[in-house]
C-alpha cells in the first residue's frame, strides 16, 4: 500500500523587480531625509537667501518698487503681492543647490563605490536624492510662503483648483530643477565646485520678472528675461494666485519644466552609469 504524499509546501513568494526597486528607492529617500535632518545647516543657509531678499525688497525698497509697478497710488502691499510668487520659485532654485552638493559628496566620499557592490537597484541612489530634494523644496516653499503671509501677502481670489494648480506647478518645477542639480553634482569634482556649478539656480531668478516687470527692462534684454525658465513659471504662478493674465506663460512654464526634467534625467542617469567612482 502506497504512502500518501505529504502536501507540498508553497514556494516562497519573491518580490518582483518593480517592488525591489521601489523598496530601494524608499530606503535611499529615508537615507537622504535623515542626512538633511542631521545636518540642516546647508538647507537653512540656502533658505535664508530668499527670505532675506523678501524682507529686503519689501521693507527697504517696497515703497519705491510698488510705486513703479502699481502707479503712484500703490502701497507696499502691491509689491508684496508681486514679489512673493517670484521668491517662492527662487526658493526652489536655492534649495536644489543643496542637492548638487549632496550628490557630489556621495560621489567623492566613497559611498557610491560601496553601493555598487550591494544588491540594490542602481537608479535608487539618484531617485532617493530627487525625491528628498523635492520634499525639501516643498517644505521650504511653505516656510517662505508663511513669511510672505506674515508680512501681508494675500490670495483671496484664488479658487481651490487654482491653488492645487499652483502647488502642482511648484512641485513640477522642483522636480525639473532637482534633476538638473543632480547632473551638476555628478560632474563636479568636489562639493565646492558643485555649489558653484549650481549657482545659476539663484542667479536666473534675479534676471527674471521676479522683482520687476519685464517691460521695464532694457529692450535688448527683455527676450532673455521673458523666455528663460523662471519668468513663465513666475507669471503663471501670479496668474493662479492673484488673477493676473497668464496668456502663453502657462504652456511655456510646463514645457520648460518637462524639458528640463527629461534633460536632467537623461544627463544624470547617463553620467551616473558611466562614472567609475
Amino acid at each position: 500500500m502506497s504512502t500518501p504524499l505529504a502536501p507540498a509546501r508553497p514556494s516562497p513568494v519573491h518580490p518582483s523587480g518593480i517592488a525591489l526597486a521601489l523598496r530601494d528607492c524608499a530606503t535611499m529617500l529615508r537615507r537622504n531625509l535623515l542626512h538633511a535632518r542631521r545636518y540642516p545647516s546647508l538647507t537653512l543657509n540656502l533658505l535664508l537667501t530668499p527670505i532675506m531678499l523678501l524682507l529686503l525688497f519689501v521693507y527697504i525698497f517696497g515703497d519705491v518698487m510698488s510705486a513703479g509697478i502699481g502707479g503712484g497710488g500703490a502701497d507696499r502691499s502691491t509689491y508684496i503681492a508681486y514679489i512673493v510668487p517670484g521668491l517662492l520659485l527662487m526658493t526652489i532654485g536655492s534649495t536644489t543647490i543643496g542637492t548638487a552638493v549632496s550628490v557630489s559628496n556621495d560621489m567623492t566620499e566613497g559611498i557610491i563605490a560601496r553601493f555598487r557592490t550591494m544588491a540594490i537597484h542602481r537608479g535608487s541612489v539618484l531617485v532617493g536624492h530627487v525625491l528628498g530634494s523635492v520634499l525639501q523644496c516643498v517644505l521650504s516653499v511653505v516656510l517662505v510662503g508663511a513669511v510672505g503671509v506674515a508680512i501681508g501677502f494675500r490670495s483671496t481670489d484664488a479658487t481651490v483648483a487654482e491653488w492645487l494648480a499652483a502647488l502642482g506647478l511648484l512641485a513640477l518645477f522642483a522636480l525639473a530643477l532637482t534633476w538638473i542639480a543632480v547632473g551638476m553634482g555628478l560632474i563636479s569634482p568636489n562639493a565646492e565646485a558643485a555649489g558653484n556649478n549650481a549657482m545659476p539656480m539663484i542667479l536666473l531668478p534675479l534676471l527674471s520678472s521676479a522683482f520687476i516687470p519685464v517691460d521695464t527692462m532694457p529692450g535688448w534684454f527683455q527676450p532673455i528675461a521673458q523666455y528663460q525658465p523662471f519668468t513663465p513659471a513666475i507669471e503663471t504662478l501670479r496668474g493662479l494666485l492673484l488673477g493676473t493674465e497668464i496668456g502663453h506663460n502657462g504652456w511655456l512654464a510646463v514645457a520648460w519644466c518637462l524639458g528640463l526634467a527629461v534633460l536632467g534625467y537623461v544627463w544624470s542617469t547617463a553620467r551616473f552609469a558611466g562614472d567609475p567612482r
